[in-house]
């Protein structure tokens, strides 16, 4: 993260806007607005990604089944005319995908029909399912 800091011009904008992004992600939750959060969650993802790039010498996280997995994302809300899935990456190809409830079974359907089992690049899909939903915290 050093190099990024000291090399990147992206990374001087990118924390420029860190308290307006937070603020508008906390909102979305707290409104329960899926699309809105999924939107500024990916943007976030990419933007971290571009700034990865943008580091001299270059930081790539993502593969390409990464970059396919961004594809069929926006792929399948472009399909249903709205934000209903959104992805995000661990500190390396992994992604992480979310959507509600209601679309978790058309979705994991999806990945695994185009990226596990014979020939697939996904070797492991993990549900993980909130409990009572999103909470906001009071600031102490």
């Amino acid at each position: 993260m050093q190099s990024t800091v000291q090399t990147s011009s992206l990374m001087k904008h990118r924390v420029l806007h860190v308290q307006q992004r937070i603020e508008q992600i906390t909102e979305a939750i707290r409104l329960r607005d899926f699309p809105k959060f999924g939107e500024i969650t990916m943007r976030d993802s990419n933007e971290m990604h571009a700034v990865c790039l943008d580091t001299y010498p270059p930081i790539a996280y993502l593969n390409d089944t990464s970059h396919q997995i961004i594809r069929s994302v926006h792929e399948y809300n472009s399909e249903k005319g709205e934000v209903r899935a959104a992805y995000t990456f661990d500190a390396g190809p992994n992604a992480v995908l979310f959507c509600e409830e209601k679309d978790l079974f058309e979705i994991r359907d999806r990945i695994k029909s185009k990226f596990c089992g014979e020939g697939g690049r996904v070797s492991e899909l993990v549900e993980c399912k909130i409990g009572c939903g999103p909470m906001l915290r009071a600031s102490s």
